[in-house]
């Protein structure tokens, strides 16, 4: 009777293990996701960056200041802290070659933008999905002391206006324009400053700060206006069998990646006012399959389907 009464103990313990095993090989696998943190109190946005997008190639032409004030060290300080920025933000790649193609902000403005327009051709052949340029238009400084006291409280106020543009070298059209401001105020409390330098490096340093502050307020609505935007990438050459992209493992290109062919698309005007309304889309002519990376930063790949690939054929991710 003993035994018996094991038996049912040891059978009614193996049930009870065969069920929770069961149950547990039912439950869907949770995989631990590789994103940035986020959720909840901090309010991040959640993401999937398992893979992460084709970064574009920019182009960033220097900043010029056309204000009376800070010159040109105001114009470096503004086109350094848009790239540094700009480099943080996981949907763009900074052309270090493409200024040589552009020239300067000062050059596009002063030609009223024609000369994107007439080095579209190029651009598309090096690569270069956007063109950002700018300019410093307000910039200065103003400061209030108390007139008596060994130590005087001094309000300071620099004032900047940045303008920022955007051109879209496969739309051949600009698809961003604004101005931000990076008015600042600091008061604090100072000795008098006898040393005339003193002052002015001062003040050239709120200035500098001001402008900081106005280009990292455009970062946010060039990150989401990437985000939309499609890559496109070039053919570069053929040998054999291999077919050579224009971008690689830099710009975020992954081995078994499938890129549609295109053809070029066309400028479609309108038949009254002539004037440019767009670039239609091009037909695909085939798929390639990525299969190992070569140079700096591109892939090599090989004919996946289709055919009547070229050098120079438009490439986006399938």
């Amino acid at each position: 009777m003993t035994a018996n009464m094991n038996l049912l103990k040891i059978g009614s313990l193996l049930a009870g293990a065969m069920l929770l095993l069961t149950s547990c090989m039912n439950q869907p696998v949770r995989r631990r996701s590789t994103g940035y943190a986020t959720s909840g109190q901090y309010g991040y946005q959640k993401s999937s960056p398992e893979f992460h997008p084709i970064r574009k190639k920019v182009a960033l032409l220097p900043f010029y200041n056309e204000s009376p004030f800070g010159k040109e060290d105001l114009a470096v300080t503004a086109t350094e802290e848009f790239r540094k920025e700009l480099g943080k933000l996981r949907n763009f790649i900074i052309d270090p070659e493409a200024q040589a193609l552009f020239g300067t902000s000062k050059e596009i403005y002063a030609g009223g933008g024609m000369k994107l327009v007439q080095l579209t051709r190029k651009a598309k052949l090096s690569g270069v999905n956007l063109v950002i340029y700018g300019r410093i238009t307000h910039a200065r400084v103003r400061q209030k002391t108390d007139e008596i006291g060994v130590v005087r409280k001094t309000k300071s106020y620099a004032e900047s206006v940045v303008e920022l543009r955007v051109f879209d070298v496969h739309a051949n059209k600009e698809i961003f324009s604004e101005k931000m401001d990076g008015n600042i105020n600091d008061s604090s409390h100072k000795f008098f400053l006898n040393e005339r330098d003193g002052a002015l490096e001062y003040r050239r340093n709120l200035l500098r700060y001001s402008v900081r502050v106005a280009v990292r307020r455009f970062l946010p609505k060039v990150d989401k206006l990437g985000s939309k935007l499609d890559w496109t990438g070039r053919v570069a050459k053929i040998i054999g069998s291999k077919i050579y992209v224009n971008a690689g493992r830099k710009s975020g290109i992954t081995v078994g990646d499938i890129l549609k062919v295109m053809t070029e698309g066309q400028e479609v005007f309108d038949p009254e006012s002539g004037a440019l309304l767009g670039i239609s889309k091009g037909e695909v002519k085939g798929t390639l399959e990525v299969i190992d990376f070569f140079g700096g930063d591109g892939a090599v790949s090989i004919l996946h389907s289709g055919g009547s690939v070229t050098e120079g054929d438009f490439v986006q991710l399938y």
